[in-house]
């Protein structure tokens, strides 16, 4: 079994260490983990034994009423068997490991049914990592209408999105008709956990219950699943391995978190030190380190907007301004853009807007190099519009780009909605898209401030709808790409952050916060080394994704190695 030969590879990952624990449960309740020990300990008491003691118990706890009496439990047949079992274990219902009980919730019209007498649990409060026992809980009035369940019984969600989850309460408690319990006799709880938590287990709560939208497994479908009930002893042992082993995993999953986190705080301050020092002997130490820090998707993020954030400073292109020096400066090509803004204002081709205010020392957020400047994005563009929503038809003529087309993986025209050619009449030639045109989206948590270069369409005309922000540059002075990367830049993006509107459910970036938005204009020639730079390392960028992406491919063969290995040619493979 490769298991245990190849367990710390296994929990490389995160992600694996869930999936590892999982196989673990599946091979203790197959009895994998216990070969060994069965072989030393060959005359235990067989299960059939012990189930006829638990039988007996319940059968004393019915008489002293302690319990109530419930109806018999089906056999399992030959055909119910999910797989071969060892020797000396047997299939029996779940329920037959003690008995079972489903919540029940006092009614809430008497305030006095509710006080801090026990603990009240919700779905809410069981995870299969822990439990919570809330203050507020059932008085003792509201108890003698609910469910006493014992401690140490198991409680599992049998509603819902979280149907399955389950663990074992270690105080009394009661709980509400959402929850199936089992209090086990004479069989450890923590034996009875790790089955109710196994991947067999948890497959046969899904199959058995009932719903589409929301599943359901009512108390009479859960007790009679199938259970797998090894000897006594053999359980103990059952729950001392999967212990030693849970630990272990979650060793080795801390220090993965711990590596990971090292990682993250080393590319943190190394990608700082690039934009503070000298760009170009820190950037040689950082590509010392790509093959060992740039394997998390998390830190080729980072170096990704590192990139964008060096570019708009001017850190990028040092070297190329040192060997052009002639350059036209950033201030000519700003003042011929104003020579042109008031030719199509006398044309009446765009209309004429208040002076925008000069940024102040206070405004500006880094120095900027020599033949760059600081202005107004709106006194490099002709055209800042927010969109219009107009009414839709299903008819394909004439899309409409909405925040939901705004992706940074790119634009998707097939998210688009569409108006009618009659409705046309109420968008004027500005506001169809031009190639190259910047969409910002401008409404939105989660998805403001993502923006991208509108690209060439089948279509003839497109239109953007009031989520969106038009920003259309002078095109021969500000190119398309550069503009893409000073707004899609962790700068302007954070400023993005602090000068939106609105309320937590729904902010805004107002039209009049985009024209105002300081602007790092570089000459035309640098704007073109920039983007070529920016290109060949976010090329980079994608090599390192996909080596990523190979090293978790073959962490997950790995593990579907060993799930082969574990279940092939077995009758499991049906179930599990």
């Amino acid at each position: 079994m490769h298991l245990l030969k190849h367990f710390k590879e296994l929990t490389v990952r995160p992600k694996n260490a869930l999936e590892l624990k999982g196989l673990i449960l599946q091979l203790a309740v197959q009895g994998k983990l216990t070969a060994n020990w069965r072989k030393e300990n060959k005359d235990v008491e067989p299960a059939s034994e012990l189930l006829k003691r638990i039988q007996k118990e319940k059968e004393q706890l019915i008489k002293e009423k302690k319990i109530k009496k419930e109806k018999s439990l089906p056999p399992i047949t030959k055909e119910a068997i999910p797989y071969e079992l060892p020797v000396r274990w047997i299939w029996c219902r779940l329920g037959q490991s003690g008995y079972t009980q489903t919540g029940s919730t006092p009614p809430k019209k008497n305030p006095k049914n509710y006080g801090n007498f026990i603990p009240f649990i919700g779905p809410a409060d069981i995870s299969n990592k822990w439990m919570k026992y809330p203050v507020d809980g059932l008085s003792e009035l509201g108890l003698s209408i609910g469910r006493l369940i014992p401690k140490n019984s198991l409680m599992m969600v049998c509603i819902g999105g979280s149907i399955g989850k389950c663990n074992v309460n270690k105080i009394d408690v009661s709980c509400n008709q959402q929850i199936n319990t089992v209090t086990p006799i004479s069989v450890p709880v923590s034996y009875v956990k790790s089955v109710c938590q196994s991947p067999y287990f948890q497959k046969k709560v899904l199959g058995k219950s009932s719903g589409s939208a929301t599943p359901i497994i009512n108390k009479g479908k859960w007790e009679v699943l199938p259970f797998p009930l090894p000897p006594l002893e053999e359980q103990k042992a059952i729950v001392e391995i999967v212990e030693t082993l849970f630990k272990e995993v979650e060793q080795l999953e801390q220090l993965t978190i711990e590596r990971i986190a090292l990682k993250e705080k080393f590319v943190t301050s190394a990608l700082n030190q690039l934009a503070i020092n000298n760009t170009k002997k820190e950037w040689a130490f950082l590509q010392e380190h790509f093959k060992g820090f740039f394997n998390e998707t998390s830190n080729i993020k980072k170096l990704r907007e590192a990139v964008l954030q060096l570019a708009v400073q001017g850190k990028l292109t040092a070297d190329w301004r040192a060997n052009n020096p002639d350059t036209e400066d950033a201030t000519v090509l700003l003042k011929r853009i104003q020579k042109e803004k008031t030719q199509l204002i006398k044309d009446k081709k765009i209309k004429k807007e208040k002076p925008l205010p000069f940024i102040t020392k206070d405004e500006i957020p880094y120095e900027l190099p020599d033949g760059w400047v600081w202005c107004r994005l709106n006194e490099v563009c002709e055209y800042i519009q927010r969109g219009k929503s107009p009414k839709y038809t299903e008819i394909p003529k004439i899309p409409v780009v909405s925040q939901k087309c705004v992706q940074w993986s790119g634009f998707d025209i097939s998210r688009a909605k569409f108006i009618t050619e009659e409705s046309l009449d109420k968008y004027g030639e500005e506001r169809f898209l031009q190639f190259g045109d910047l969409l910002w989206n401008s409404t939105g948590n989660g998805t403001i401030g993502r923006v991208i270069s509108f690209p060439k369409s089948n279509f003839e005309n497109v239109v953007a709808d009031s989520h969106v922000t038009v920003v259309r540059s002078f095109k021969k002075y500000v190119l398309t790409d550069y503009l893409w990367i000073f707004t899609a830049s962790p700068l302007i993006q954070n400023i993005v952050v602090g000068r939106v509107t609105g309320s937590t459910n729904q902010t805004e970036l107002g039209t009049a916060t985009v024209k105002l938005m300081e602007f790092s204009f570089p000459p035309v020639k640098e704007q073109i080394a920039i983007v070529q730079k920016v290109n060949s390392l976010m090329s980079l960028c994608d090599a390192l994704e996909q080596q990523v992406q190979q090293s978790q491919e073959q962490s997950e063969q790995l593990m579907q190695s060993v799930l082969r290995e574990v279940f092939e040619g077995k009758k499991e493979l049906e179930e599990v």
